[in-house]
């Protein structure tokens, strides 16, 4: 009787299970998208679309609050100037101290303060414009989420500049008339007052914002580790 050979006998082996890696299948180690994968990135892109909006508005209302801060700074820089200069002769002392601080005290400058960069008048004008642009573009295309407190600090940097060089172009000086006289100290104006308060501010803002970020940063990484812990339970 023919007997088959033993290559053509049927194998009574059980097919090999796929090799489990780490506990788990080859055949189902590649990631699968999930229910909870969906949802979550669902709600990344609602975060992001809301971020989106929040940035949208902030940058907004800050555009409205450094438009209105420049100008009201610069009109009152201006009127008190017009004023003064008008009314009173260079050099004139119009008041006594002012409850023992100041007095005013009518000046031309056409240079900085304490005199340096004398007749210098043009070229500091020409310095003022371009800090002013630096700032403003800083403060809405560089800046990522600039605070309140650094717009209004930019702001009255700005109107002051602009206040100043106007000055310098049209009249070849600086209108100064606030003279302290508990210090030795040159005598100044209103748009002095916004460049220097304003330039406190703006580090301030500065300060302030990288501590928020830092808070947030520090935040976020504990929810990620948090989410991590999760997943791995």
């Amino acid at each position: 009787m023919d007997t088959e050979s033993p290559d053509k006998q049927p194998s009574s082996r059980r097919p090999e299970r796929p090799e489990r890696v780490d506990g788990i299948d080859a055949a189902s180690s590649e990631s699968v998208p999930t229910l909870s994968d969906e949802r979550g990135d669902s709600k990344e892109a609602a975060f992001s679309e809301e971020e989106a909006r929040q940035l949208k508005a902030d940058r907004s209302r800050h555009t409205l609050v450094f438009g209105i801060v420049v100008l009201a700074w610069l009109a009152l820089d201006t009127l008190t100037k017009n004023y003064f200069n008008g009314s009173y002769s260079m050099g004139e002392v119009i008041t006594g101290p002012l409850l023992g601080l100041v007095r005013f005290h009518l000046v031309h400058n056409t240079g900085a303060a304490w005199g340096m960069f004398g007749d210098s008048t043009f070229l500091l004008g020409v310095m003022s414009l371009i800090v002013c642009v630096l700032l403003t573009v800083y403060l809405f295309f560089l800046a990522y989420r600039p605070n309140i407190v650094q717009v209004v600090g930019a702001a009255l940097v700005v109107a002051g500049g602009l206040g100043n060089a106007f000055d310098r172009f049209a009249l070849g000086y600086v209108v100064d008339f606030i003279e302290p006289v508990f210090i030795d100290f040159p005598v100044f104006n209103v748009a002095d007052i916004g460049v220097t308060c304003g330039f406190v501010l703006f580090l301030v803002g500065v300060i302030v914002s990288w501590r928020h970020e830092d808070r947030l940063s520090a935040e976020l990484a504990a929810s990620d580790g948090e989410g991590e812990g999760t997943d791995a339970r």
